[in-house]
């Protein structure tokens, strides 16, 4: 019986380097086994099996990357993450990368939504982009629409403009006017999962749904509900 060996280690011995520029190689989507894509270093292989090393591969690291998603409405931010694949990224994606496993690793979740929330989600490994959008976070300004049901006079609006507080908390000025006859446009800095909903309904609002379509200077424009693409290099929140 033939017995099969980590790729990092057949890669290695093929390309007489060491096994960890090997792991580097695999890591960084640039080994084929038999014409498929493999980036685990200790997946096992068949002797008669071929690898190929890809045109233009590097030792480069892999730098890290932002995901912008549009999570849909009534799916939990974990299982929004978990949709995040090949498939789902959208077809106008113009960063030029190639998606590999390892651009799930050590997300972080910045700006959360709401269970029944809908829009705009980051998920980032950048350092700079997660210090930006949490320490920063009471200057970041995040814009939702909010459909209702409900009548709401002129004095609650102007409470939801400033007045209310949350979670004992006095909530500090934001932006709210009507954008259509049943929806609310809100801009709000340092917007927390919930908050927008119980606002309106402090107000004697019904929420029909909340959607984020920005967070800072980034929108969420025409990305498709469930899919998402790369935060540009030149985009900033």
């Amino acid at each position: 019986m033939t017995e099969s060996i980590r790729l990092a280690k057949r890669l290695a011995e093929q390309l007489a380097c060491s096994r960890s520029e090997a792991e580097q190689y695999i890591q960084g989507g640039w080994v084929q086994v038999d014409g498929v894509l493999v980036q685990e270093p200790g997946a096992r292989i068949l002797p008669q099996q071929q690898l190929e090393l890809l045109p233009n591969a590097t030792l480069d690291p892999v730098a890290p990357v932002t995901f912008l998603l549009h999570k849909p409405a009534r799916v939990d931010v974990e299982a929004a993450l978990h949709s995040i694949s090949a498939e789902t990224l959208v077809d106008n994606d113009r960063s030029g990368l190639r998606f590999l496993k390892r651009h799930l690793l050590n997300l972080t979740i910045s700006d959360r939504l709401d269970t029944n929330a809908s829009g705009l989600l980051v998920l980032s490994q950048d350092w700079q982009v997660v210090r930006k959008l949490v320490d920063d976070a009471a200057k970041v300004e995040h814009e939702f629409i909010v459909e209702v049901d409900g009548e709401l006079s002129a004095d609650n609006l102007a409470l939801l403009n400033h007045g209310l507080s949350f979670n004992n908390r006095a909530l500090p000025p934001c932006k709210v006017s009507w954008q259509n006859e049943t929806r609310l446009r809100f801009a709000v800095k340092g917007a927390v999962p919930g908050q927008v909903a119980v606002m309106c309904e402090k107000v004697g609002l019904e929420v029909i749904s909340v959607k984020r379509l920005r967070i800072g200077r980034i929108p969420m424009a025409s990305l498709p509900v469930g899919q998402w693409r790369y935060l540009l290099g030149y985009e900033r929140f």
